[in-house]
């Protein structure tokens, strides 16, 4: 503790203005209804008013609330809510008093706003923020939940910021609670009745990971020699917690006894740790510490069987019992018995609103008096009583032991000194760090007013912390303020200091606040009143909680302590008698960030923010450069001096700043600023005093005449006494001897590191357009610092950059110099393809490199530059580098590598933008880039934009500044919660009329369909159809022989044959307007009207079924209103916010409406968003026992969880099917249609599976005989039909493959259905279970092959789906014999047919000869046979194009449709000829679904309107949904033809429908809804990106090679329904209208299928001069059309004022507006018009805004140069050489790869050949100059310096002394080319260089030039 501390004496800074502070809850509570709590305790029983004392609970309660009014706390913190952390600049608050907290944030304006408020039941004991760390299912990954945590007295209230809320209750009294890194660590609250049995104590620190984990004992190891015996409970009651910390995980504790801190580590407990722990407290064995070891097995495992009462010192059943995970939404779980201490409504459910809780009338005063004295009777029923031994203990039911959750590890401890009286426990403790990075734990001693900061370093693996030493500072009160790495401290006189570490900064002046301690100037003394010493017992207590809880929320209850103090110190305030009245500064609280609170003695506060470091960027990149490559010692003391000179009071504006900083840097290398001209002059805003700039500090105080030739020659006294000034003219540069430097200067013996440092900075600053400005601040510095380290060739270097700032030359050194590393230079050695060494680079500044290294990739065209090959390019810089230190690794890089990738440049570039885009690189980072050294990237960017890659990110796209991709890029980052519609920003159509609203179809997205069908309106067409919610016309004309009452019959019959049509309109509404619709939470869904009834014209009169004249069937609308809600349900998005509640909100009131909100339930299993509804409505709705609300459930479930295998779906499927139960089990009265249903559901939950017993019951379902009493017996049809599918589906495609089901003979016993034969025994429980034969039906031991064959069939058919297993096909043959044809039915050939063809896949073609092929000889005679077998044929071939729209199978089966309807018109067996018409027409609609061809939509209207004779109540549903198949979703779904959706289809289009709308007797027609399922959306929709409206867009789709043909690609105009995406090779969008795209599904399809899936919107980006294809359709409008051919004429054609039809960039718009236009000024400059309308077109018709302003940053260079008035640096030369070197490479690759470059006009070489001719006029002009330079020789006047060194630039001549000593004595020409090739001088640069060249006496020919 002997430490030093450096003290930077006599200073002082400012602090910032003072702000009164008031906690922002105050004010909040004072509005808030205290008075609440006890109007609702006034409604309680009286029984539970009074407790059981006596007390009244209303009195208690009154004196509660006035105790809460003065027990208030607040702590705050940084706000990290919103933005990224670090950009966020406000405070949080969180405020608690009485049982209010306040959650209140700050915003970047300053006001406070609440943000969550909570009232809780009893009285706040402590509120604190916690972070608890929640795993997550899948991954071992945690995530962080934020909460606010709420300690009551017997319980904690945790509420998260997401808005969930839970009570945990506590088995203990806490004292204190403390948050850290794992969650809520608490500190039991210590008294004398809770010690257990002999040599035992019970933990103290308990840990909760999460409010619904239990809470834990922490297990503590101690640092000593027993290894075996240091792993222990933590449970010594006087270990005191003082403070806890997140990061890192430590904890401070502190020993009542020893009076000593220890700092421990806190981390999650090992496997070992927790096995020793609990094996010691089985144990109990004295530790060699003689500490107790722990628990013993009575307090950790049989408390919890016991019945606690209130006063219970460790309740273990809240501890042990899962049931004390009391959550707010579960009340039931809570029990009283389990947590008698917490009030029975503590646990329910939490008020919505966070600011109001409901509360616990339980009287809280009575559970404090019983927790604060506990009674004595509960000692004999819960603990051993002190006669009890250990082993009558253990006779005790046992339970699990408690695991430990947390261990802390002893880091360090305070050594145990002589003065225990003396030491006390901190008041505050807190983590600080320096600005050299060192780490320090203080902690804040009040008895001896000392701060005792302690040094930690973490070690190698960062898990455990090394505390190194400690230093005492003398303090009153310290706080640490986090963002400038300082804290400030409070001496005992009441003035305030600041420190970074453990170094002393300086005073802090208060504005507005004058110190006490203004003239103080010896330290005070460490003594203490006596007073202070004193500690009573009626004060220890609450003093030492207060104290406590300091460091997590200081109270502001001011104390006495303060007072003694400033008694003593009375003298110091005599000479001021005026502040006797200013309060003085007692404590210090509230840091954040930079900001602190001063409480003062007179109870106020104030804020105040201690200023930054550095406010300029330039002055924070020196320091973070400067300081991180020197000893951390040095650095403190630099950093220390300027920061008092910077916040000096009174100090400087901040644009002085960088000024103010080059004179203490120097002044600290040594450097006497005053006698340095060119820092003389710097302007400064104010006068320095010499205490600011002062020299080091002589030890001896005497003064010399130096110190008066210094303040002499201050600028001081110049400005005091102007008339001193010296008359002699200021000299430009000058060296100044090493002598006249202070060599005991702190920096002085780091100058030629801190000047290499500067240079690379220097270097950084070139390479940025925004810094470079500053580049010419820095120069001075620099060129002083190689002027004084004789290093010429960097002061040439520097004179060259700025030839205006710097003149004149020294003379040459003879020392030998380093190359001096220069980064343009690199950059240009890199585009003549020349070996350079690596470019040195600082990690600290490291924002160049992604600059550099991009050179390296692309322009050498090094792929592994930005991995395995950095080294080659790049050198890191460590700490302690010299200037003569340079690193020069050469690497072979020959001229021939360099431009040697034409192949491989495309990927180059891609590689370059990926790369530079995961450096964080972005179009704002290459905007400040320098043209020159931009242009590469750029070209690379270009190249990249017109080939992008489809699945680039969001990030990429956005720097190779392609719109469309990015918003693409952008929607596919964003949440799956977006709607379909969501990326067209279109609103469906508000209908004109109210009854248009209510047909249900009024959210299919107009504009898509405009696109798409834009010549008619077929849409509307199919609306008009589609509608049910308005009456039907009834046309029937009254003959005269009819009476009134037989018309009225009449004319109702016909409405019923009209009403056989409209109950069938929903099954093809719900395919049309399939996913349409994104419901509104906060809204019902609407469902349309099925309207019934009629009017009959001409008088509209109404026409209804109701009236009693005809009969109607009952329960005729049973299964059309289930339908209607399906199909309403249909229309909700997968993609839409549906949540449990919501689905039970639309549940309707009236019972009538039940069967369409069944179909609504199986609407959202359709679509996916059943899985959301709870389990609880899930039963509630079964057992309603309402048959359709089952049907539907059961289906929507299976649908949604297909092939998922859920075993809770599957359980639920079970009860309802007799087979899956046991077969002891109670027999269920379940209706046969929810059999039917949930056999189905099976079938769905188990597709693809294989899963054998699922199979074997449903094989045995198939053939279910009837059984007794009519079970059974009726509707076996659909039910065997539904096992078929079922077990079809369970072993889709399975083929022969069917693993471990060999036994079942699955095949064999599917044709034994088939054909019929004698049943086979029944095994195991299905024997048991049909051994009663049916009374009823007597079919005896042969199957009924009526019921069974269709199930078989299909089901044969699906196991084999798509195999080509030809031996099972031939099963399949339609008989061939007339005696054979007897036994089967016309119905079963189609079953077959479609069978056999569905196996046979893929021999199924497209045209009528395969259809005529299936028609066996025989068969083609027999007309009912033929139909049917057709029919069958027509199906498969339906489903084997399905959404293909393959024009040959459109046609056949067309003209195979015209072939029936003209049989149909001619012949009898209309029933037969109508089912296959049907069949017929659904497999059309199913090949051309989502195309809504004209020709079927003409089909299904004909159909449509055929209402008479035997069309019924199934074909019209069959038409209907053949219409909706051809326009489902709109347009924007078709088919698949995967085995899942086949299977599917064969469930909807089973090919009998229902006679009429009651009829299941065959087939359910729920089924119906299944083709859904088969549902894919393919539609591709263009969208403008700028207009975001959807557009056409050429499209060119690559199908892949299969055996069928050759890889094709064909054209398509978007919007366009894709064809299945396995087939397609490629998809691209086609220029020239629009900017291409390529998305190859070769690699993958997953990118286009999550466009499809979404809503298919690709966005596509308009080239400018193009109209889109809706207004150009030929493209002849174009503006660029005219000039294709030539490309002069365009740039003479082209007139800026029609920009904005080219393109919408904004900035080439305000160009062509503002420097295009012949204006008064511009008039006589006409060339620059012309001259800027040819930039301008160029950046149009090459779609490249961004190079406009390279263009303009190359004219002005070159113009400038021109007219003689050139910049006074030379860094736009530097720029144009960089570029016409690019140019110079792309021509020596040759004409072929000009394009690559993108300046391919005439504009380059025309100013390179301007800028040419300029440096040749000077050359011939003063070619003496130029001989002087290369001679060393002194130069003429500046003006002429400056277009030399623009010479030296442009002509890539090396520094002088190299170049003279090269080319000195050349002897020939091929010599010269030599040497000057060695020096890097190009060829047409030498040749403007030989006149001037020092030659050899001989002579060079320069005819040869």
């Amino acid at each position: 503790m002997s430490e030093v501390v450096y003290e930077e004496t006599a200073t002082m800074i400012a602090a910032g203005e003072l702000q009164s502070f008031v906690p922002f809850g105050r004010e909040h509570c004072r509005n808030h209804p205290n008075a609440f709590n006890l109007q609702l305790r006034e409604l309680q029983p009286a029984s539970e008013l009074w407790s059981s004392d006596g007390a009244a609970g209303l009195v208690g309660s009154l004196q509660e609330v006035s105790l809460q009014e003065r027990e208030r706390c607040w702590q705050l913190r940084k706000g990290c809510k919103g933005v990224r952390e670090e950009e966020v600049e406000f405070e949080e608050e969180l405020y608690a008093a009485g049982t209010v907290v306040v959650w209140s944030q700050g915003s970047r304006t300053g006001a406070s706003a609440v943000y969550k408020a909570f009232t809780v039941d009893g009285p706040v004991q402590q509120a604190l923020w916690c972070n608890f760390a929640v795993p997550h299912n899948k991954k071992d990954e945690e995530e962080v939940e934020q909460t606010v945590c709420i300690v009551q007295s017997s319980c904690i209230n945790v509420h998260t910021v997401t808005g969930k809320d839970f009570i945990a209750p506590l088995p203990f009294q806490v004292s204190n609670v403390w948050a850290t890194k794992f969650g809520l660590l608490l500190e039991r609250k210590n008294t004398d009745a809770q010690l257990g049995p002999p040599g035992e104590s019970l933990p103290t620190v308990f840990s909760m990971l999460h409010p619904l984990d239990e809470i834990a004992p922490v297990v503590c190891k101690l640092a000593g020699l027993f290894e075996g015996s240091c792993v222990q409970y933590a449970s010594d009651a006087t270990m005191k917690m003082v403070f806890s910390c997140s990061q890192p995980s430590v904890v401070v504790s502190y020993d009542t006894v020893q009076g000593t801190h220890s700092v421990w580590a806190l981390r999650r407990v090992t496997p070992d740790e927790r096995s020793t722990v609990l094996r010691c407290s089985a144990e109990p064995v004295g530790t060699p510490l003689g500490l107790a070891p722990g628990l013993l097995p009575s307090h950790l495992r049989n408390i919890s069987r016991l019945d606690s009462g209130a006063g219970s010192p460790l309740h273990y059943g809240a501890l042990h019992s899962h049931q004390s995970r009391v959550m707010t939404s579960s009340p039931g779980l809570h029990s009283r018995l389990h947590s008698p201490s917490i009030s029975n409504m503590a646990a329910l459910s939490r008020a919505h609103s966070p600011g109001m809780a409901a509360p616990s009338f339980s009287g809280a005063s009575r559970f404090n008096t019983s927790l604060q004295s506990p009674a004595p009777r509960l000692h004999h029923g819960l603990l051993p009583s002190p006669n009890s031994t250990i082993n009558e203990t253990v006779l005790a039911p046992e339970a699990e032991p408690i695991m430990p959750d947390l261990c802390m590890e002893q880091l360090w401890s305070e050594a145990a000194g002589g003065h225990r009286e003396m030491s006390s426990q901190a008041s505050k403790v807190f983590l600080t760090s320096d600005l050299c990075e060192n780490h320090y734990l203080c902690f804040l001693v009040e008895s001896h007013q000392q701060l005792r900061c302690v040094k930690f370093i973490e070690s190698n693996n960062t898990s455990q912390l090394i505390f190194t030493s400690i230093t005492t500072v003398s303090a009153k009160d310290a706080e640490p303020l986090q963002s400038i790495n300082a804290m400030l401290v409070l001496e005992a006189c009441g003035s305030l200091v600041l420190y970074t570490g453990v170094t002393r900064v300086s005073k802090v002046f208060v504005p507005g606040l004058l110190s006490p301690s203004f003239n103080l100037t010896s330290h005070p003394s460490h003594r203490s009143t006596p007073a202070e010493k004193v500690s009573t017992p009626a004060n220890a207590g609450s003093r030492h909680l207060q104290r406590l809880d300091e460091a997590v929320m200081p109270s502001p209850v001011t104390e006495a302590r303060g007072l003694n103090i400033k008694q003593q110190e009375g003298s110091f305030l005599e000479d001021f008698t005026f502040q006797q009245a200013t309060p003085s500064i007692h404590a210090l609280r509230d840091p954040v960030c930079s900001r602190l609170t001063l409480e003062l003695s007179s109870g106020s506060m104030l804020r105040v923010s201690i200023p930054e470091i550095a406010t300029s960027e330039l002055g924070e990149l020196f320091l973070l450069v400067s300081f991180s490559h020197r000893p951390s010692g040095r650095s403190s003391q630099v950093l220390v001096k300027w920061y008092n000179i910077y916040n000096a009071p009174g100090g400087p504006s901040p644009h002085a700043e960088w000024n103010l900083f080059v004179t203490c840097f120097m002044t600290l290398m040594g450097y006497n600023t005053e006698r340095l001209a060119w820092t003389r002059n710097l302007h400064f805003e104010v006068p320095l005093s010499p205490v600011i700039a002062a020299k080091k500090a002589r030890p001896s105080d005497g003064g010399t005449e130096e110190d008066l030739d210094y303040l002499l020659g201050s600028h001081y006294h110049r400005q005091m006494n102007p008339q001193s000034l010296s008359s002699e003219n200021p000299v430009t540069t000058e060296t100044v001897s090493p002598s006249s430097m202070d060599t005991a200067a702190p920096l002085f013996p780091h100058v030629p590191a801190l000047f290499y440092v500067l240079h690379l900075v220097y270097e950084e600053l070139q390479l940025d357009e925004l810094q470079r400005a500053r580049a010419s601040s820095l120069v001075c510095l620099l060129q002083q610092l190689a002027r004084d380290l004789q290093l010429d060739q960097y002061v040439d270097l520097y004179w060259r950059d700025y030839p205006s700032l710097i003149s004149g030359f020294p003379e040459t050194s003879a020392m030998d110099q380093a190359e001096s590393p220069m980064v343009l230079s690199w950059l240009s050695g890199c585009l003549r393809g020349e070996e350079s060494p690596p470019f040195p680079c600082l990690p600290a500044i490291w924002s160049a490199a992604p600059r550099l290294l991009s050179y390296a990739l692309y322009i050498v065209g090094d792929e592994n530059a930005t991995s395995t090959e950095v080294s080659k390019y790049l050198t890191k810089l460590s700490a302690g580098v010299c200037v003569c230190v340079c690193v020069c690794v050469s690497f072979p890089l020959t001229h021939e590598s360099s431009f040697d990738f034409e192949s491989s440049s495309e990927s180059l570039a891609e590689q370059l933008v990926v790369w530079l885009t995961s450096e964080g690189f972005t179009l704002k980072d290459l905007d400040s880039v320098p043209f020159g050294v931009a242009l590469p990237i750029r070209e690379a960017i270009y190249r990249c934009r017109e080939q992008p890659c489809s699945d680039w990110s969001e990030e990429v796209c956005l720097l190779i500044g392609r719109q469309d991709l990015t918003k693409q890029a952008h929607k596919m980052t964003l949440a799956k919660s977006k709607s379909v519609g969501s990326g067209l920003s279109l609103e469906p159509p508000a209908a004109s009329e109210a009854d248009e609203e209510e047909d249900g179809m009024s959210d299919i997205i107009q504009e898509v369909t405009g696109l798409i069908w834009s010549q008619d309106l077929r849409v509307q067409e199919v609306r008009r159809l589609l509608q049910s919610s308005r009456p039907v016309r009834v046309s029937v004309v009254q003959l005269p022989e009819v009476s009134d009452h037989e018309y009225i019959e009449e004319k109702e019959n016909k409405l019923l044959q009209l009403c056989q049509r409209t109950m069938s309109l929903p099954v093809g509404r719900g395919l049309f307007t399939l996913f349409s619709y994104q419901p509104v939470p906060t809204e019902p869904l609407p469902v349309p009207k099925l309207n019934l009834t009629g009017r009959a014209p001409p008088r509209n009169t109404m026409v209804d079924l109701n009236s009693g004249n005809i009969d109607v069937p009952p329960n005729m609308t049973s299964w059309p209103s289930f339908h209607n809600g399906v199909a309403a349900g249909l229309k909700i998005a997968p993609a839409s916010q549906v949540d449990s509640a919501w689905i039970a909100y639309n549940k309707p009131k009236s019972p009538e409406l039940a069967n369409e909100y069944a179909g609504f339930l199986m609407a959202l299993g359709l679509n996916g968003h059943l899985t959301k509804l709870a389990t609880l409505n899930i039963h509630d709705y079964l057992t309603k026992g309402h048959e359709m609300t089952s049907i539907g459930l059961l289906l929507g479930v299976s649908s949604a969880k297909l092939g998922t295998m859920d075993m809770s779906i599957t359980r639920l499927l079970s009860i309802h099917i007799p087979a899956l139960l046991p077969p002891t089990s109670t027999e269920l009265d379940v209706p046969h249609n929810v059999q039917v249903a949930a056999v189905i559901g099976i079938g769905l939950v188990y597709q693809g599976t294989g899963h054998r017993h699922n199979a074997e019951v449903l094989l045995s379902e198939i053939g279910r005989p009837p059984g007794p009493e009519m079970e059974y017996c009726t509707d076996r049809e659909s039910y065997s039909l539904a096992a078929g599918l079922a077990l079809g589906m369970v072993c889709l495609g399975h083929g022969s493959n069917l693993i471990g089901m060999t036994d079942l003979n699955v095949p064999e016993q599917l044709y034994q259905y088939m054909v019929g034969g004698h049943r086979r025994a029944q095994a195991g429980a299905s024997r048991e279970r049909h051994k009663s034969p049916s009374y009823q039906i007597k079919e005896g031991d042969t199957i009924n092959v009526d019921v069974t064959c269709p199930g078989a069939t299909l089901a044969l058919a699906m196991i084999y789906l798509k195999t080509n297993n030809r031996s099972i096909a031939d099963w399949l043959k339609p008989p061939d014999t007339w005696f054979l044809l007897d036994f089967i039915k016309p119905e079963f050939l189609l079953l077959r047919t479609l069978a056999r063809c569905i196996i046979m896949w893929d021999e199924i073609l497209p045209n009528t000869e395969w259809v005529k092929m299936v028609l066996t000889p025989f068969l083609v005679s027999l007309r009912q046979a033929q139909d049917y077998i057709t029919a069958g044929a027509c199906m498969a071939l339906g489903l084997r194009f399905a959404g293909s729209a393959n024009s040959d199978a459109f046609d056949c089966l067309y003209e195979l449709a015209r072939t029936f309807m003209k049989i149909i018109s001619t012949e009898t067996g209309y029933y037969n000829l109508q089912t296959g018409l049907s069949m017929v027409l659904l497999a059309i609609a199913m090949v051309m679904s989502g195309t809504g061809n004209l020709k079927v939509l003409q089909l299904c209207r004909f159909f449509h309107r055929r209402t008479g004779g035997e069309m019924n109540y199934g074909f019209h549903m069959a038409h209907h949904m053949a219409l909706g198949l051809l326009f489902l979703g709109g347009g924007r779904y078709t088919l698949s033809t995967s085995d899942s959706a086949i299977a599917a289809l064969l469930c909807a289009l089973y090919p009998h429908f229902p006679a009429h709308s009651t009829d299941n007797r065959y087939h359910l027609q729920a089924l119906r809804h299944l083709a859904v399922l088969a549902a894919e959306p393919r539609l591709l929709v263009p969208v403008d990106v700028d207009s975001l409206k959807p557009c056409y867009a050429l499209l060119e789709v690559t199908y892949q090679e299969t055996k069928w043909y050759k890889e094709t690609t064909v054209e398509l105009m978007a919007p366009t329904m894709l064809p299945e995406l396995h087939l397609l090779k490629r998809v691209k969008v086609k220029g020239p209208r629009y900017w291409e795209l390529c998305v190859d599904l070769s690699r993958e399809t997953h990118h286009l299928q999550s466009i499809l899936s979404r809503d298919g919107v690709l966005y596509v980006k308009l080239r400018a001069g193009q109209l889109p294809y809706k207004d150009d359709p030929q493209g002849w409008k174009s503006l660029l059309a005219s000039s294709v051919n030539q490309r002069a004429s365009g740039v003479r054609a082209f007139k800026p004022e029609a920009i904005s039809t080219f393109t919408s960039e904004p900035a080439l718009v305000s160009f062509a507006q503002f420097f295009c236009k012949t204006s008064e000024e511009l008039q006589q400059r006409d060339d620059t018009l012309v001259l800027f309308s040819a930039m301008l077109y160029e950046c149009v018709t090459q779609e490249c805004p961004e190079m406009l302003p390279t263009y303009i940053a190359i004219e002005q260079a070159v113009g400038a140069l021109r007219r003689g008035a050139a910049p006074p640096h030379t860094f736009p030369l530097w720029q144009m050489r960089l570029v016409v070197e690019l140019w110079d490479g792309r021509v020596r690759r040759g004409a072929a790869n000009r394009h690559d470059a993108l300046l391919t006009s005439e504009f380059l070489p025309v100013m390179k050949n301007m800028v040419d001719v300029a440096l040749d006029r000077w050359l011939a002009d003063n070619s003496s100059v130029l001989r002087s330079y290369m001679r060393g020789e002194a130069l003429p006047k500046a003006a002429r310096s400056v277009m030399l060194a623009s010479f030296l630039v442009y002509r890539s001549i090396p520094s002088l002394r190299t170049t003279r000593t090269t080319l000195e004595g050349c002897s020939s020409l091929g010599d010269l080319l030599c040497r000057s090739a060695r020096l890097g001088i190009p060829l047409r640069d030498l040749l403007r260089l030989v006149p001037v060249l020092p030659c050899s006496p001989s002579g060079l020919p320069l005819q040869a030039f």
